[in-house]
């Protein structure tokens, strides 16, 4: 796979912080055109190496995440995976561990985990046994990001490029199929057709926020035009939902990131078992490194998950035994290098 360049890794920065960002104004702060920005965006994106998408807040829904451990037959671990990778609960499928281990992570609400766990996927007769992990709380990861896709903009361009919090996303496309300049959020007005999303306690989604929530799944910089289509609301009453969403955390905008593109060819899981008065240390301590693209805490045999992406497996070494070696508290460690990804980032 050939590397990208600065220009590339600049407007994946920029996307980093706002997905929705208008060509013309990415264009601006970096000094080329706008067709400039559309052309590479699209290059990237038709080559799989980057593109926005929606992702959901567990938190904000009341969702548990799970991440699973699927001990195949040999021989079937590619069908299960591409199984998995399918459905619209699973956020990222991995094949690891000599290609007869798939690991994935599941969305799934706390009333649909017995079915999921017990039923569904132990039907499938070439899983020999699985392990369940239960995400109960996030270093860092899905809503904050792998933080080496942003560092390739100065201080100055980051800022101009932030966005105001909260989050408001722009209009439809121009000339160029791409978001325009950010509107004033503007409060609904009418709570039979739009209903409001709290912003405290569990946030619920109707029939309309999920197909909106679908499409930018698939693209995160669709169109308001087909987002208005998708949904069967106006423009309007579509960027005043996505507004709402994205400001009370409901939905977030991600990059789904083909790693090797940036230079980074090697990725494993970490498993830590960590002494209980340590787990916070060791989980924020990971969340600092640049390498570590997700930290969390979880239940089961071990304490702490953690997915790292490296240059190359020397390096992957050097950082195991120098920086999570380093770390006070770790009993045990346990590693699964990842063969092949089926699925990055989705909900």
């Amino acid at each position: 796979m050939d590397l990208v360049d600065l220009l590339d890794r600049q407007i994946v920065h920029a996307l980093r912080l706002d997905g929705r960002a208008s060509f013309s104004r990415i264009a601006t702060v970096l000094g080329v055109s706008d067709q400039t920005i559309a052309r590479r965006y699209r290059a990237l994106r038709r080559a799989g190496t980057v593109k926005v998408v929606a992702g959901l807040s567990a938190d904000r829904l009341g969702l548990t995440t799970w991440v699973l451990r699927l001990q195949c037959a040999p021989g079937s671990s590619t069908a299960i995976a591409k199984a998995l990778a399918k459905r619209s609960d699973t956020s990222w499928v991995r094949i690891a561990s000599g290609g007869t281990e798939v690991l994935c992570s599941i969305l799934t609400p706390d009333d649909d985990r017995d079915t999921l766990l017990l039923e569904r996927l132990p039907a499938t007769k070439p899983v020999i046994a699985i392990s369940a992990y239960c995400v109960v709380h996030t270093f860092t990861g899905n809503e904050d990001g792998w933080q080496a896709v942003a560092t390739a903009l100065s201080a100055d361009q980051v800022s101009a490029l932030t966005p105001a919090a909260p989050r408001r996303p722009g209009p439809g496309p121009g000339p160029v199929p791409e978001p325009g300049p950010e509107p004033r959020l503007e409060p609904r007005l009418d709570p039979e057709s739009e209903p409001e999303h709290r912003t405290t306690g569990p946030a619920a989604l109707d029939t309309a926020d999920r197909a909106l929530v679908a499409e930018l799944a698939r693209d995160g910089r669709a169109p308001f035009t087909g987002l208005a289509a998708a949904t069967g609301l106006d423009e309007s009453s579509v960027r005043r939902r996505l507004a709402a969403l994205l400001a009370d955390g409901t939905v977030y905008l991600d990059l789904d990131v083909d790693n090797r593109a940036l230079g980074f060819g090697f990725s494993a899981l970490l498993w830590l078992a960590v002494e209980p008065a340590r787990i916070s240390t060791v989980g924020n301590a990971l969340a600092q490194f640049p390498e570590v693209a997700f930290a969390g805490a979880t239940t089961g045999p071990t304490d702490v998950l953690a997915s790292v992406v490296t240059t190359t497996g020397t390096a992957f070494y050097q950082f195991l035994t120098d920086r999570v070696g380093a770390l006070p508290g770790i009993r045990e460690i346990q590693s699964a290098p990842v063969l092949r990804t089926l699925k990055r980032v989705g909900v």
